[in-house]
């Protein structure tokens, strides 16, 4: 299934089978804890056809919303990544969508904008893993200091550990690609992971929602 995948759940069964998906006792720092799940988007850098598969499902995802009556995504002029593994994600879509790239680059005085600036257009980030959500902000932050706005995220991975809520408190929209529950329950009902397994995954997720 990894190779000519064309949908969501194929794309979960592609990060399944590249390894960005381990279960066991993993610490994701001070403010997420210990998880009995780790997802490693990054593995995907190494497939071009399954990051093909992203930045096309991406653009999907993008040209059927604009078709709607109501939108849920702005239009916008630019991409940004999330260094660094939204940066290679947006690259990816960059390139299959002709939208131009961007990306905020840390240095120790502010944040430096790498790429053409145009001041006033609208930027969609792009990132690969979301939890709390505040790479994300963090990055619309940068993006807005130099006068640019942002309206929209697209994460490939959505842990829904509070990311969505904490952005929309700050006005930020975010539309995830894959989120984590359904992810598990693809991957229980494949046979991939057995039911207890399954079951200490959501009832960690859920004692650990914000």
């Amino acid at each position: 299934m990894l190779f000519g995948a064309e949908s969501n759940l194929d794309l979960a069964q592609a990060l399944f089978d590249l390894g960005g998906v381990e279960f066991g006792e993993f610490n994701l720092g001070p403010t997420a804890g210990t998880s009995p799940i780790y997802l490693n988007p990054r593995v995907v850098i190494s497939h071009p056809t399954v990051m093909r598969q992203f930045a096309r499902l991406v653009h999907h995802e993008v040209q059927a919303d604009q078709q709607r009556r109501r939108p849920r995504l702005a239009h916008f002029g630019a991409v940004a990544g999330v260094p660094m593994g939204g940066l290679h994600l947006a690259t990816a879509y960059s390139l299959t969508s002709d939208n131009p790239l961007i990306y905020v680059r840390a240095s120790e005085d502010e944040p430096t904008i790498e790429g053409r600036v145009i001041p006033g257009q609208t930027v969609l980030i792009i990132d690969d893993l979301m939890t709390g959500g505040t790479s994300i902000l963090h990055t619309a932050r940068a993006l807005e200091s130099v006068g640019l706005e942002v309206r929209d995220a697209i994460v490939l991975v959505d842990r829904e550990q509070g990311g969505v809520d904490h952005l929309a408190e700050h006005g930020y929209n975010v539309m995830p690609i894959l989120r984590l529950r359904t992810m598990l329950t693809y991957f229980h009902e494949s046979g991939l992971v057995n039911r207890a397994k399954y079951r200490e995954v959501i009832e960690y997720l859920d004692s650990n929602m914000v």
